[in-house]
């Protein structure tokens, strides 16, 4: 447990700051889904703006914000890789004139329920996550590539 953590730990977060790291996931949530699940770029602008604005103030919510962040990040780059399949599965099924599809439509149906489970928990741990902040609680998202630190 290093010095921030035990910092973290030991002080309970204010009013103000439950609600700016709630707002952090809420934000993300929110502009991630006005823009489409697959645009999580929105998602990353949101609670990056409460990470800029909150960083030096508020640890708790610095936390929350760079864990939303990278949370929509990890799940931007893994709708990327679902598309960059899906076209390579089309390209596949193109390529061998139309006989590939014995193979590609298997794999496309799992490619499917792989974004619908990926969209499943992104919601899921984005509301769980907006709660946990809203009471004072650390959250850490599964699945999530911590590029921002």
């Amino acid at each position: 447990m290093n010095a921030t953590t035990q910092s973290l730990s030991t002080t309970s977060p204010t009013s103000s700051e439950r609600q700016w790291a709630a707002g952090a996931h809420l934000a993300a949530l929110l502009l991630a889904l006005c823009t489409s699940w697959i645009a999580g770029a929105a998602g990353m602008l949101g609670a990056g703006m409460v990470y800029l604005v909150k960083r030096d103030d508020s640890a708790f919510a610095a936390e929350h914000a760079r864990e939303a962040f990278n949370f929509n990040l990890s799940m931007f780059i893994y709708a990327c890789i679902a598309v960059a399949v899906a076209v390579a599965l089309v390209g596949a099924t193109v390529l061998t004139l139309g006989l590939g599809i014995i193979l590609t439509a298997p794999a496309g149906l799992l490619l499917l329920l792989a974004v619908a489970a990926i969209a499943v928990l992104w919601l899921a741990c984005s509301i769980i996550a907006t709660v946990k902040a809203w009471n004072g609680e650390h959250y850490r998202y599964p699945l999530t590539l911590r590029l921002l630190r």
